[in-house]
């Protein structure tokens, strides 16, 4: 019989879940990386300070380094800048102050710029020393560009994506190849993001002190190069449509916004304008666009020159094809093939994340990336990815915030902790593994071949000729086919110290050695120009039986050639 007071069923207490530990990158990592972002982001840069200092006495002066140095020496010597206005006169000034104050100076007249700008290299008799001291004036915009995209990072990300983009953008190839190289590049692709922050922070606190430190800073990255004067701005306009469509707060809340800035936005104005033309030495005088008197007039006169140069194009080289005008396609191309993969793909997700995070901040990258990237695909002279150099700072962010994004999801996906330490072991070993070639790196999208994509300044910039000239004494060559201008081979018999050259003939076969450059070969077919299909030079048929860095080196056996005789 049952009981009539049965036991009550007891009932189960739900389980408590155990805390979940956090994985090693919450735990360990991230800690790490955020206490210790600073000393860590100094230790990279100065990494990279190093490898870039060990590639000034490996390659020779390159097609741009020796008129740029003119310049700066011009400025200067004689306070005038006139030689070559096209270019701003920054980067030029740091790159001829070394040499300059170890007593280079210029012998020709300020109106003519063709061979004295390569003799003043050698006019103390030691050329490597003077572009030694020429490439170390770069050096700065390389630590002042690094600073800034840790600065940038950190300040709206924090420390741990901070020192991941800092590790990025020092590693990559073509930042370290132009940052050894004394030209006008470099300098842009520090001032133009510096620029860049300045007004973010003036656009979030408009204080005048932070619209004076954004007028400065805007100044210095038109001195550095004109093309700020479009990417900035495109920038900006990038940066304002997003808080537009995001906030969604209406026209009366922006002109409030606008109008509490204006006074300061007027500081930031006059900061720069008195910037650039302390940077012109407050010249006063008349250029070629105009018949009356303005201040700066070399600054309009280059700005004039630059409209003039892009309007009737340069000649370049893409993809087999030829081109004075450019293509469209071209800078998405060059990033495809001359950005480490493993860093092209992080800025790519990241670029993603960014954009899916819709808030103002994360989409700042993006559209400094996006300010470089349009307006460039829209000009003429397609002539290197040096041209969008400052592209990298925003990279180098959306691929840090991809990293960390992985780093994140690694505690509850496997996959992801071996995928973001893979890809940032990538990148830094793409570096490593070409090092000193930083210049005409190519991914492996290229394949063995990437003279057949693109030649120039991405590939061969007449860099090489120093392992040009070891490779030669090597081969007890006493003679060599080489080059194109008899004037410019005498300098470099005497440094770095090639053989005996004779110019290369493209429809004139000639025993012995031959050197020939992707880019002469590519681009300018030695003269040729592409004029007949039927029209190669000699060599097009022959196979190449060694390399010096880009340059091609063939060897005709005396005797092998024979020349048509008449009837023939």
């Amino acid at each position: 019989m049952a009981s009539k007071n049965p036991k009550p069923k007891r009932v189960e207490e739900p389980a408590v879940p155990a805390p979940v530990r956090p994985g090693m990158w919450e735990s360990k990592i991230r800690p790490f990386l955020e206490r210790r972002a600073l000393p860590l982001a100094i230790l990279l840069i100065a990494i990279g300070a190093v490898r870039i200092a060990s590639t000034w006495s490996r390659f020779s002066f390159t097609n741009d380094e020796p008129q740029h140095f003119a310049c700066g020496l011009e400025y200067l010597q004689r306070h005038t800048y006139l030689l070559e206005p096209e270019q701003p006169p920054l980067s030029r000034i740091a790159m001829a102050m070394g040499p300059f104050l170890d007593g280079t100076r210029l012998a020709g007249p300020s109106d003519a710029l063709k061979g004295q700008d390569v003799a003043a290299i050698y006019q103390k008799g030691t050329p490597e020393r003077t572009l030694i001291l020429m490439r170390m004036g770069i050096l700065p915009f390389f630590l002042l560009a690094s600073v800034v995209v840790f600065l940038w990072a950190r300040h709206h990300f924090g420390g741990a994506t901070a020192v991941i983009a800092t590790a990025l953008f020092t590693w990559e190839p073509t930042i370290l190849a132009h940052s050894g190289l004394s030209t006008t590049d470099m300098a842009v692709a520090a001032c133009l993001p510096a620029a860049f922050l300045a007004m973010i922070l003036w656009a979030e606190r408009p204080s005048g002190r932070n619209a004076v430190l954004f007028g400065i800073a805007s100044g210095s990255a038109v001195l550095a190069k004109f093309t700020t004067l479009l990417y900035l701005p495109a920038a900006t306009a990038l940066a304002l449509l997003y808080y537009v469509a995001v906030e969604r707060s209406g026209a009366p809340a922006f002109v409030k916004l606008a109008r509490v800035r204006a006074a300061s936005f007027g500081i930031a104005l006059i900061a720069g304008a008195v910037t650039i033309w302390a940077g012109y030495l407050f010249s006063f005088g008349k250029f070629s666009g105009a018949g009356f008197p303005v201040p700066a007039p070399q600054l309009f006169q280059g700005i004039h020159d630059v409209l003039v140069h892009n309007q009737g194009g340069h000649p370049a080289f893409l993809l087999g094809q030829l081109s004075r005008t450019g293509w469209w396609y071209y800078f998405p191309v060059v990033l495809a093939v001359k950005t480490p993969l493993a860093f092209l793909l992080l800025a790519i997700f990241g670029v993603v994340l960014c954009l899916r995070r819709k808030a103002v901040p994360w989409a700042l990258p993006v559209a400094f990336a996006l300010g470089i990237l349009l307006p460039a695909m829209a000009g003429h002279i397609n002539i290197g990815l040096r041209h969008i150099l400052p592209i990298y700072a925003g990279l180098s962010i959306a691929g840090a915030i991809a990293a960390v994004q992985l780093a994140e999801w690694s505690d509850a996906k496997r996959w992801a902790g071996p995928v973001v330490a893979l890809a940032l072991f990538w990148a830094a070993g793409t570096g490593i593994w070409n090092h000193p070639y930083y210049l005409a790196y190519f991914n492996e999208l290229a394949g063995s071949h990437p003279e057949n994509i693109l030649v120039d300044s991405d590939l061969d910039w007449s860099q090489d000729y120093v392992e040009l000239t070891g490779k030669l004494h090597s081969l007890h060559a006493t003679e060599v086919n080489f080059g194109v201008t008899p004037w410019l081979n005498h300098y470099l018999e005497i440094w770095p110290g090639l053989p005996k050259t004779k110019p290369v003939q493209p429809l004139v076969p000639a025993p012995g050695w031959l050197v020939v450059n992707p880019s002469y070969d590519k681009l300018y077919q030695y003269g040729l120009m592409y004029r007949s299909p039927n029209l190669v030079p000699w060599w097009s048929k022959l196979t190449p039986v060694d390399h010096a860095g880009a340059l091609q080196l063939y060897y005709v056996p005396p005797g092998a050639i024979r020349l048509r005789q008449p009837g023939q």
